[in-house]
């Protein structure tokens, strides 16, 4: 084998993978306080960001982590909670729109003054302003090369980033 095990790449990657399970763990409890899997939680934040509080079932699966058979269980299941709403898409009748309910909304009020206090401690207060700006980019690059869909459906890249 001539691999180099000690190559960076190698370390980028599960350094990466490392942190984002880690993350992910530490938030898991709080969803779980609030009744929210971790991807209904995605799902209403790109809900309430993005413009009139809607995505088009096909760019929300492209924003998240579901193919849209999934996306469509997991609008199904929020939609039976009351959490979200299904309207039609006026220009396509095969599309539809998943849009965030008031409910959603409140939700998501409940869950978010908790959400950030523990992004500030595991995440983003770890890091001096500079280096999470360049961060931020730097993840925005490898994002939009990798996943070019995860802005679909949004008037900024900023805002659903």
């Amino acid at each position: 084998m001539n691999t180099d095990l000690d190559d960076p790449r190698l370390t980028a990657v599960g350094l990466l993978a490392e942190a984002y399970t880690g993350l992910m763990n530490r938030l898991a409890t709080q969803f779980e306080q609030h009744r929210l899997s971790p991807v209904e939680f995605e799902v209403l934040m790109r809900l309430a960001r993005s413009p009139g509080h809607r995505l088009r079932m096909t760019d929300l699966a492209g924003q998240t982590t579901l193919s849209t058979s999934g996306v469509t269980r997991v609008v199904d299941r929020m939609e039976r909670g009351g959490l979200v709403r299904r309207e039609a898409c006026p220009s396509d009748r095969r599309s539809s729109y998943a849009v965030i309910t008031d409910v959603g909304q409140e939700r998501l009020a409940q869950v978010l003054p908790g959400h950030l206090e523990l992004v500030q401690q595991w995440f983003v207060g770890l890091l001096p302003a500079d280096r999470l700006d360049d961060l931020l980019d730097s993840l925005r690059t490898v994002r939009d090369a990798v996943n070019p869909c995860a802005t679909a459906g949004s008037a900024e890249t900023v805002a659903t980033a």
